[in-house]
This record gives structure tokens, C-alpha cells and sequence, in this order.
């Protein structure tokens, strides 16, 4: 192991002040503290260099990460799974089409049923405005009444692994890949971001990505831009979240009408589609109504709106426009590659593959943000828990 490394991490972890953290749930970045944030990217660093050393993490002996994953996922589904792993618990998907949820058990019932055993519950809620967030809080509210009457012996914290309002998982791991790209969090501050809006053919993506892009970035003292094609705003809210954020840090939070003016001179892009706001709200009303006819007519007038903007991709032509024509380019994956997995779509091939590795290693935080988060919130005193660890140096991986 990096002793020296792991020494340097800890005195920063040691000056932090995350105490409130202990027992609490995470629903959203901009909820949490400064400290709060940087003790959730100095754990995962802290927690990849003991398993870059071969030193095992397991802090749990026993118990169970539940994931409730209600919209489609690669990425975060497998780092949820590694995160709790990588801390020692075992893994159990609640898959709702073979629950009792069908025959109408209750919210309150289903989270105290699935969470016995449990220490962290993890839920993907993101299809629908003004549902996934709200459904996140019932779950949490039922299992922390399920400890207060001493159903559940321990209380199970949450960790939102993306809902209709924010993505913190995916947007703290997109972060960390930047601290480390650029050499730490103080070179951040000025760094030019540009959030735009990009083709699919696909519709209804969720806003939580930009949105969790604005309401974080704008923390660091960075200049974020939001780019969108009229008719595709993200939610009010968020938007005056990031203008506080940017007053507080020194940074800035503008808005453009072009991909052009956001892609000039900046140090970092992320490209993305999402659905209009105003769109996804008519939405959760018809899927509330049952009106499926109506859902149809609105997916093919939102298909016909995304075409009449296949200029918003992520051409050659638009990173020339980048700082040195080098800018960072971010994208939290699958991303729609023209030429390979649409005729038309987001970013163009060569782009795309240029960037490929640098990607991958974005993503490649997102285990490590979810495990220093679960840790953050079950462990009263971490630093003096991960330097047992790193003395005890327990090998994961057995060499001989």
C-alpha cells in the first residue's frame, strides 16, 4: 500500500467536520455540507488505496445492502453492488413483480419487510417528477419508525442512487474524476463547464444529471454553463440552487442558448439529452391517469421535437471550439454514439473513442463514492476504523 498517500488522506479526513452524517441518509449533494462532500471523495480515496494495496475492507461482518432499482441500470447497479461488498455486506435486489407490493402492500410495510437484516437500503426512482425523491423519504421515514417501535433492531440508512431531482452518486463520482484529472479540488475553482443539452433518438431521459451537474460543480468555485434548445429547462429549483452555490464558492452559473457558446474556451464538457421538464410532468399525470394512448401521442411529439435539433451533438467541429480544442469531455454512459450505436445521437465516434479510457476511469469512482458514503453513515468515528485497517492489513486477495 501507499502508506505515504494514505497518511496524507487521513490528516485531511481528520479536519474535516462530517459528524452529522452518522445515521443520516443521502438524498441530495446540495443538502450536505462542504466538509460533508470532501469526506465522501477522501473515504473512496481512502478506501481505493487500502484495495490498490491488497488490504481488505470488509468493516461489516454480516448484513445487507438492499437495492430497489425501478428504472433500467448497468453502471450504478454494479457499483452499489461492489460498494457494499467492498464494505462486507451482501447484496439482495428487491425485483417488485415478485413482491406483495402487486396485491397492495404498503410502502411502510415493503421497506420494514426487506430491511430485517439491513444497513443501507439503495433506490433508483427517477422516471417520474415529483415521485422518486418523495418515494426515497417514505421508505426512509418507514424503516426509522420500524427502529423507533423495535421492529428493526438497527435503522438502515439511504443512498440515492439517482432520483427525479438529483444524481448524486454518478455526479459526486463524475467530481472525484476531476479532482484527480486536474490535481486536486483547489485547481478546479475558475474552470470552465459547459452542461448542454445533446440529441437522442430515444425520449423521457431523466433531468437528474444536469441538474446534479449544475447543483454540484457550482460548489467548487467553478464558471458552469447550461446549454439547452428552447423548451427543455430543468427545474427552477435547481437552477436557483446553483446560483446560490456559484455566489457562495466564487464560481458562476450562466445560461446559453447555443452548444456553441457554451463549448467556447471551456476546460470541460458533458454533453447529455434529457427530456423537457414540462414534458416529464405531463407524463407522471397520464401514467397517473392510465392513459396510455395519451403517453404514445406525447413520446411521438417529443421524438419529433428531439429530431428538429440533431445540430446539439458533440462533434469534432464543436470540441475545436474548447479550450486548446482539449477540453475534458465527461458523459455518465451509455452514451447515444453516432455511427455505432444510433445513426445519429450525442457524440460523434472519434470523439467518443478518444475519450473512451478517460471515461471509463470517470466511472470507475462511482464504487468507491457509494462505499464511503455507506461507511460515512454507519460508522460514528471512521478515521480511527480505516487506520485499523490499514494496520491489521489483512490481504483481500490471498497470493499464496
Amino acid at each position: 500500500m501507499d502508506q505515504q498517500k494514505f497518511n496524507a488522506l487521513l490528516a485531511e479526513l481528520k479536519e474535516l467536520d462530517y459528524s452529522k452524517m452518522y445515521n443520516e441518509d443521502f438524498f441530495l449533494t446540495w443538502e450536505k455540507s462542504d466538509d460533508e462532500l470532501k469526506a465522501v471523495w477522501t473515504v473512496a480515496d481512502l478506501l481505493r488505496t487500502l484495495r490498490e494495496g491488497n488490504i481488505s475492507t470488509k468493516v461489516f461482518d454480516s448484513g445487507l445492502g438492499i437495492s430497489i432499482f425501478r428504472d433500467n441500470s448497468t453502471r450504478t447497479r454494479f457499483s452499489f453492488a461492489s460498494a457494499c461488498n467492498l464494505l462486507g455486506l451482501e447484496v439482495q435486489d428487491l425485483d417488485e413483480g415478485k413482491s406483495q407490493i402487486a396485491h397492495g402492500e404498503t410502502v411502510r410495510e415493503t421497506a420494514n419487510m426487506i430491511s430485517f437484516m439491513a444497513d443501507v437500503i439503495g433506490i433508483r426512482d427517477d422516471m417520474y417528477i415529483g415521485k422518486g425523491n418523495a418515494y426515497m423519504h417514505a421508505v426512509s421515514d418507514a424503516v426509522q419508525e420500524g427502529n423507533r417501535d423495535g421492529v428493526l433492531e438497527q435503522r438502515p440508512t439511504l443512498v440515492n442512487l439517482q432520483c427525479d431531482i438529483d444524481h448524486p452518486t454518478q455526479c459526486m463520482a463524475d467530481m472525484a474524476h476531476l479532482i484527480h484529472q486536474f490535481g486536486g479540488m483547489e485547481n478546479l475553482k475558475g474552470k470552465k463547464v459547459a452542461m448542454t443539452w445533446a440529441y437522442s433518438p430515444s425520449y423521457g431521459k431523466p433531468l437528474s444529471v444536469p441538474q446534479g451537474v449544475i447543483g454540484l460543480f457550482t460548489r467548487l468555485g467553478m464558471d458552469v454553463v447550461l446549454a439547452h434548445p428552447e423548451g427543455y429547462e430543468v427545474m427552477s429549483e435547481v437552477e436557483e440552487v446553483a446560483k446560490a452555490n456559484a455566489a457562495k464558492s466564487g464560481g458562476s452559473f450562466t445560461k446559453v442558448k447555443t452548444m456553441e457558446e457554451a463549448f467556447r474556451d471551456a476546460d470541460i464538457v458533458y454533453p447529455k439529452s434529457w427530456a423537457p421538464f414540462a414534458a416529464m410532468e405531463e407524463r407522471t399525470d397520464l401514467y397517473g391517469k392510465g392513459d396510455f394512448d395519451g403517453i404514445h401521442e406525447l413520446e411521438q411529439r417529443l421524438l419529433a421535437q428531439n429530431a428538429s435539433h440533431k445540430d446539439w451533438t458533440c462533434s469534432e467541429e464543436m470540441m475545436k471550439l474548447t479550450k486548446n480544442g482539449k477540453a475534458l469531455y465527461l458523459h455518465c454512459l451509455p452514451a447515444d454514439i453516432t455511427g455505432v450505436s444510433c445513426e445519429a445521437g450525442e457524440v460523434d465516434a472519434s470523439v467518443f473513442d478518444r475519450y473512451r479510457v478517460p471515461l471509463y476511469q470517470q466511472a470507475s469512482f462511482k464504487p468507491y463514492v457509494i462505499a464511503a458514503m455507506i461507511l460515512l453513515s454507519k460508522f460514528p468515528h471512521p478515521v480511527q476504523l480505516l487506520q485499523k485497517l490499514a494496520e491489521q492489513g489483512k490481504e483481500r486477495k490471498k497470493e499464496n
